[in-house]
């Protein structure tokens, strides 16, 4: 987690538990970026994976998720 002038941001690790995959985290940033998002990056190492991800609020995150959850039950 990250927080940036108070505000917390997570990664799709910290908020769903397990490693989301970069298909799922290509999805999560196209949507941030298309809604103007403001994000944040954080480096880690860990689970086999090295580098940067991206960081979003629990909000922006609840949001995409019932979005999504409601388009897969269509």
């Amino acid at each position: 987690m990250q927080i940036k002038n108070g505000i917390e941001y997570h990664s799709l690790y910290e908020y769903l538990g397990y490693a989301a995959g970069s298909e799922l985290g290509d999805a999560v940033n196209k949507a941030a970026m298309k809604e103007n998002h403001e994000y944040v990056t954080q480096k880690v190492n860990q689970g086999g994976y090295k580098g940067e991800v991206f960081c979003y609020t629990r909000e922006f995150l609840n949001e995409f998720f019932a979005n999504q959850y409601k388009l897969l039950s269509q």
